[in-house]
């Protein structure tokens, strides 16, 4: 991979509506682009999922580029590599930052699937053509709530994810599964809970959920296996899921019944294979989260939820559900319920140039 240059962007946008969780709400989505070129011309493109500010991970976008122009770029520079998958071996010696990581490593991934004129999914193994898509509703209003997943529906998303924390749970809850009765739904509590919380987590098991997705801390995996045995609902781990080792240990302590993987959080692509491939040999079932993604991050996600033990509609969204335009072309559309997995080469979307620089708020190159 003989790389000539990589360009840093820093982009924002607003959102067409706030995403709210009882961590606060997001309105604006600040982001970092990676393009790396060879000295063919070839560029690939990864992206950077860190918010602005700490609430989901203890990554930000200004860590994250600090990480990445003072500490990751200067060890690419330094060590060339072959395969995308040496690039993760390298910054091993880099604890955490994984979001920054995964910035650079999934760049270097459509890099290498284009240089191979393949496409992405096929390249890490996918066997999808295409991928079940669910949505996630974040407000505080019952009314908005149903208003929205009425909307959902009609476009056809497989399955709804609803944001609780204690003061907004049962009650909300039970008022959607009322109006839909069979529909799939699962919660997501951001670690709202503690075990102090058993009895109200154990009245969500007679609403026929999915599963109940991180309830306790985001560090904890020993406090989940104990409330798993407590409740009949399917405990998924997202946030406490960082490394391969974190969801062998999960998968063995029975800390949940199925596992959230992310490419930023796990810090890229082959971290997030390999944590695929463990959970397939044990029959966990996955499924790939969302991060209020832009176009790029969300054509990677398409990707990886390609592969076969990816059985659980993700939060891989239309670019509509956030913004009026995205910066990739074509945008991701859901079609019946469904997103085509492209077979371009690379992650099968082009970058919509006009609206990189109308979205960049800073830039920075580096020659190798």
């Amino acid at each position: 991979m003989n790389i000539a240059n990589i360009e840093l962007y820093v982009i924002e946008m607003s959102l067409k509506s706030p995403f709210i969780t009882h961590l606060g709400a997001v309105r604006n989505r600040e982001g970092i682009i990676v393009k790396i070129r060879d000295k063919d011309g070839v560029c690939g493109y990864g992206e950077g999922v860190a918010f602005s500010t700490p609430w989901y991970t203890e990554e930000t976008v200004k860590t994250s580029m600090h990480m990445l122009t003072d500490v990751l770029i200067p060890l690419l520079q330094k060590h060339s590599i072959k395969h995308p998958e040496e690039a993760a071996a390298l910054f091993q010696s880099i604890r955490r930052n994984h979001m920054a990581k995964a910035a650079i490593e999934t760049a270097l991934w459509d890099l290498y699937a284009k240089g191979q004129k393949q496409s992405l999914a096929g390249i890490i193994g996918g066997t999808r053509e295409v991928i079940a898509s669910g949505v996630v509703v974040a407000t505080n209003s019952i009314k908005n709530a149903l208003k929205e997943i009425e909307g959902y529906i009609e476009e056809g998303y497989q399955r709804i994810k609803v944001k609780i924390n204690p003061q907004q749970d049962y009650e909300f809850l039970s008022a959607i599964r009322t109006y839909y009765p069979i529909l799939p739904i699962m919660a997501d509590a951001n670690s709202a809970y503690t075990l102090k919380d058993l009895d109200r987590l154990r009245a969500l098991d007679e609403l026929n959920l999915m599963m109940i997705e991180q309830p306790l801390s985001p560090n904890d995996i020993i406090e989940h296996a104990a409330l798993q045995k407590e409740i009949q609902t399917p405990i998924c781990l997202d946030e406490s899921i960082v490394t391969f080792e974190d969801a062998k240990n999960a998968v063995q302590m029975g800390s949940c019944q199925v596992i959230n993987i992310k490419t930023g959080r796990v810090g890229g692509l082959t971290e997030a294979k390999r944590i695929h491939d463990y959970c397939l040999q044990h029959n966990i079932p996955v499924w790939c989260g969302g991060m209020i993604e832009f176009g790029i991050s969300r054509a990677h996600n398409i990707a990886l939820a390609s592969l076969p033990g990816f059985s659980i509609p993700g939060d891989i969204s239309a670019s509509s559900r956030f913004w009026e335009e995205d910066i990739i072309s074509p945008e991701v559309t859901v079609k019946n319920g469904v997103i085509r997995v492209p077979d371009g080469s690379g992650i099968g979307f082009s970058i919509n140039q006009k609206r990189l620089k109308e979205t960049t708020i800073f830039k920075k190159e580096f020659l190798f």
